[in-house]
């Protein structure tokens, strides 16, 4: 295990280099691993911990973009993203910076993008920049960030206003920088919408093919599954099937991982679609079937977005004692450091135990279906940690809430209510 820095360095332009240190790299999943649970902290560089428990974090819309940490050429204000990695390491929480979008003074057009700087969604006009800034990051945090991802939301001409091969070209250099430098960390590709259709469509298979003939200069592919504003878990799950089959068509290498790297829901659009907030029920299960998805169709990571007070951009607001997070914290008690076994149907099911201590999730992605409660099982509780007893052979509603089923020893395990 890596040491874990427990206080930020502050400087202002700073030519040295910060020793911080986070957890070693995780495991490939199964049993589940704590970097399944991820997060957003656009506060994370001002002290914010959440309550709940998380293996990673990812870094953006914190601050920490290119052009706000280099603000001019080889002058870099290190403040904010030392803040936020030192933060996130004070968590234990496995850190990714997102090394996009471009300064203004390196922007090959400054009229395209205006997040966080104009010229942000720009080809840099001299990928000599980008090298050099992707070289001070990863010297400055070496054994302190676990992976680094290349770009955000690339299939959005707001974000990146270039082509997928030159983002391929991109996404090479920094791999090659990267491992150079911190073998250990993982590069991941830039982040994909997938409910924008045609926007993916034009930018994502085109980037993968880019990709292959670059040898696959990843260790993960990552899009962004938000739902449309009037959608459930049934579109994302939709969503992931649809990104795994460009996968496979495109030919990327089987352990190349999928990351899930923003995901929430309710949020407006596409087109005139309104948002809408999620009720108590909604919230808990849609965060809860959101990770046992991953489980169940095999993607390694989300990060939530985000930890925060309601401010009307998404439709579950995750912040201490509100449902999503207790149901965040609920489902990574079920899940992480088990093994794991899932299938899918009218009701689909997580084994986690073993018929010595029996142990299952069973939630319904549409619809509801019935579940017979197994030998040995003497407790069930929902994604809100609201338990109760329960009976072998009993034959229980499974709806949208998942529902977790065990002994009331593992239940002790798990440190969720007694049963009422």
């Amino acid at each position: 295990m890596r040491r874990a820095l427990v206080a930020a360095v502050a400087s202002l332009t700073v030519l040295g280099s910060v020793a911080m240190t986070i957890p070693a790299q995780a495991a490939p999943p199964n049993p589940a691993q704590p970097t399944m649970f991820g997060l957003h902290v656009p506060k994370i560089a001002d002290g914010v911990l959440p309550s709940v428990t998380y293996g990673t974090l990812r870094l953006w819309d914190s601050g920490v973009a290119w052009g706000q940490v280099e603000q001019s050429k080889g002058q870099y204000w290190w403040n904010g993203l030392d803040a936020a990695v030192g933060n996130g390491n004070k968590a234990h929480a496995n850190s990714m910076i997102v090394l996009g979008s471009t300064p203004k003074w390196a922007a090959s057009n400054v009229k395209q993008g205006t997040y966080p700087n104009k010229g942000a969604a720009s080809m840099p006009k001299n990928i000599a920049d980008w090298k050099s800034w992707v070289t001070a990051v990863v010297t400055r945090y070496k054994g302190s960030v676990g992976s680094y991802q290349i770009w955000n939301e690339a299939n959005l001409t707001n974000y990146w206003a270039g082509t997928p091969k030159q983002m391929a070209t991109l996404t090479k250099e920094a791999y090659k920088i990267v491992k150079s430098i911190d073998p250990t960390a993982k590069v991941v590709s830039a982040s994909s919408t997938v409910r924008l259709t045609a926007r993916y469509n034009k930018f994502f298979p085109a980037y993968l093919k880019a990709l292959r003939k670059q040898g696959w200069p990843i260790d993960a592919v990552s899009v962004h599954t938000y739902p449309a504003g009037n959608e459930t878990p049934a579109a994302r799950v939709g969503y992931i099937q649809k990104t795994q089959a460009d996968m496979r068509k495109v030919g990327v290498p089987a352990d190349r991982e999928l990351w899930d790297t923003e995901v929430n829901y309710g949020i407006q659009g596409p087109g005139r679609i309104p948002g809408r907030q999620l009720g108590v029920a909604d919230s808990a299960a849609y965060v809860a079937q959101t990770y046992l998805d991953n489980v169940r169709l095999g993607v390694s990571r989300s990060y939530w977005y985000f930890w925060n007070q309601a401010d009307g951009r998404v439709g579950i607001t995750m912040n201490d004692g509100t449902p999503a997070a207790t149901a965040f914290q609920t489902v990574e008690k079920w899940l992480n450091g088990s093994f794991y076994s899932c299938t899918s149907g009218a009701v689909n099911l997580c084994q986690l135990g073993d018929n010595n201590n029996p142990e299952v999730v069973a939630w319904a992605t549409t619809g509801s279906g019935t579940y017979t409660v197994p030998a040995g099982v003497a407790v069930q509780c929902d994604a809100l940690n609201q338990c109760s007893a329960v009976s072998t052979g009993t034959k229980v509603t499974i709806g949208s809430m998942p529902l977790w089923f065990g002994t009331s020893a593992k239940n002790a395990v798990h440190q969720l209510p007694s049963v009422q």
